[in-house]
């Protein structure tokens, strides 16, 4: 069995943003050379999210909205965790976009619906931030 790990790093010049990771990944899982098996994505950093969903602004605005309704951002006071730092609602965010996916690798490509795309959400920017994503199969 191989495995194949690389790393790609973001720094947002924002506070919030998404990136599509799509053709990154394809990418990595093509210099594997893995033809049949599976990749992890994930966010390194505790308020930073990879997830799966469709490239389309529309519903990454209402990500946006949704998260700040459920987690604003301000006033930092809310936070209990805030204090040195002033993310308490990036790590909160995080939760619910969860830290990974995993895809299925077949004929060295990953499997996915139509519209399906991976992304990078970054909550607390501004910094470098890492991915790892870690290949294993035949």
């Amino acid at each position: 069995m191989k495995s194949y790990r690389k790393e790609l790093v973001f720094h947002l010049p924002t506070r919030r943003g998404l990136v599509n990771i799509t053709q990154q990944v394809r990418q990595a899982i093509r210099e594997s050379q893995v033809k049949e098996g599976l990749a992890l994505i994930n966010a390194m950093h505790i308020t930073a999210s990879v997830f799966i969903n469709d490239d389309e602004s529309g519903l990454h605005n209402d990500f946006e909205k949704w998260l700040e309704q459920l987690a604003p951002e301000k006033p930092y006071s809310r936070y209990q965790h805030n204090g040195f730092e002033d993310n308490g609602d990036a790590h909160l965010k995080r939760t619910i976009m969860g830290r990974e996916v995993t895809i299925a690798i077949t004929d060295g490509d990953f499997d996915s619906g139509p519209w399906e795309q991976i992304f990078y959400y970054e909550m607390d920017g501004k910094r470098d931030k890492r991915v790892l994503i870690k290949i294993i199969g035949e």
